[in-house]
């Protein structure tokens, strides 16, 4: 498991640098880190997040900016309540022009 911890940090490092008011996808975070098709292994990185303070993970979401790992959180609807109070606008589960507030690591880390 030791791997994967490994893993899990340098995914929890990427989120860390999504700002306010953006969100990223599980596979845009894979590829940036050099594992492509590893989208299902950044959502386990996130589900253990959670207890995390420093990690941003409602910022977090599928290619289609569904809200994926909702129950995750506290609530029913933490995580829509996190990204709205950012300026996100979310309807039934979706972020709404995901394109205007999508974050590529790709394009964006130096």
């Amino acid at each position: 498991m030791k791997k994967a911890d490994n893993f899990f940090d340098r995914v929890y490092g990427i989120v860390r640098l999504i700002p306010f008011g953006r969100v990223t996808s599980y596979g845009a975070i894979g590829t940036y880190l050099g594992a492509a098709r590893s989208a299902r292994m950044v959502g386990w990185a996130m589900n253990k997040a959670h207890n995390l303070e420093d990690v941003p993970a409602h910022r977090v979401v599928n290619k289609k900016g569904l809200l994926t790992g909702k129950h995750h959180f506290e609530g029913t609807n933490l995580m829509q309540q996190l990204l709205e109070n950012e300026g996100i606008v979310v309807l039934e589960n979706q972020i709404q022009d995901l394109e205007k507030v999508f974050w590529d690591p790709l394009k964006e880390v130096k």
